[in-house]
């Protein structure tokens, strides 16, 4: 082995290490049925206020849990049915998921959606995701069928253009043969490389599609997914919203915004049901 791949291999482990520490230690782990009624409950039919069921894209390093402790009884005491998978698992990876091939996750959902709407008698579903999660529902709406079920898609800090860690990926070309070794360890990691091969196929021909409403929630403060503008889509219905123009004072990055940010999720109700939508300010972190 050359020097420096016996360098990287230490290297990308703690590079993981420190994102998973990132990420707020969480007594729940990923389960097929959640703590709360209503959660994953698959006996929970939808109401004629919210008759579409919400399904919860968790991000990388996420899980069908952790990802949603906050914003899954948020939307469940507002009366929606809610519910949460795990994807992109890795073999021998537990608990952090999302490191898959990002085409194969999509499958996941695809699979996933269609319980949800056996279960329920639902036409369609709402997917809000997070990081990862808000970008790879647009692989299932685009090449696997999605848009036919699927209402509205929410993304929080999406990668919808990939992502550069603060400009820490335009480090790769100077070490020969990291990428190919993140790609072959982590394909989940490399997809989301801006400029990867996997998102130039998911964005060319536009962002979107037809029939399908799609809701941008950025962060200013955002690390990973830089700059924060590329979170942004194009469309003709599309909304893209920067949380700092909702409340200044808001501080949340790239993690807080999916986990606990109750601005931002007080966006999320809006975007879930814009008829019923009010003014969201930093007031709405006490709604």
């Amino acid at each position: 082995m050359l020097p420096w791949k016996r360098v990287l291999r230490p290297l990308a482990a703690l590079l993981l290490t420190a994102a998973v520490a990132a990420v707020p230690a969480a007594t729940a782990h990923a389960a097929d049925s959640a703590p709360s009624s209503g959660w994953n409950d698959y006996a929970c039919k939808p109401s004629a206020a919210h008759p579409r069921p919400v399904v919860l894209v968790h991000g990388t390093l996420g899980n069908s849990v952790d990802n949603w402790l906050s914003l899954a009884p948020y939307l469940e005491t507002r009366g929606y049915c809610v519910f949460s998978l795990d994807y992109g698992q890795l073999p021998g990876v537990p608990v952090f998921y999302g490191l898959g091939p990002i085409d194969k996750s999509a499958e996941q959902l695809s699979a996933f959606v269609d319980k949800v709407l056996t279960a329920t008698g639902a036409a369609k579903a709402d997917l809000v995701g997070h990081s990862q999660g808000g970008m790879m529902p647009r692989y299932y709406l685009r090449f696997l069928g999605g848009a036919a079920k699927v209402n509205a898609l929410v993304g929080l800090a999406p990668d919808n253009h990939g992502a550069t860690l603060s400009g820490l990926t335009n480090l790769l070309p100077y070490f020969p043969g990291a990428a190919d070794l993140i790609k072959a360890s982590t394909p989940g990691l490399a997809d989301q490389i801006a400029g990867s091969a996997f998102l130039a196929k998911l964005n060319e021909g536009g962002d979107t599609v037809p029939g399908v409403r799609y809701t941008v929630i950025a962060t200013k403060y955002d690390e990973v997914v830089t700059p924060w503008q590329s979170q942004y889509l194009s469309g003709s219905d599309v909304h893209n919203v920067l949380l700092q123009d909702l409340c200044p004072l808001d501080l949340s990055e790239h993690v807080a915004i999916g986990l606990f940010d109750r601005i931002a999720f007080h966006e999320v109700a809006n975007a879930l049901d814009p008829a019923r939508a009010s003014a969201t300010s930093c007031a709405s972190a006490l709604s």
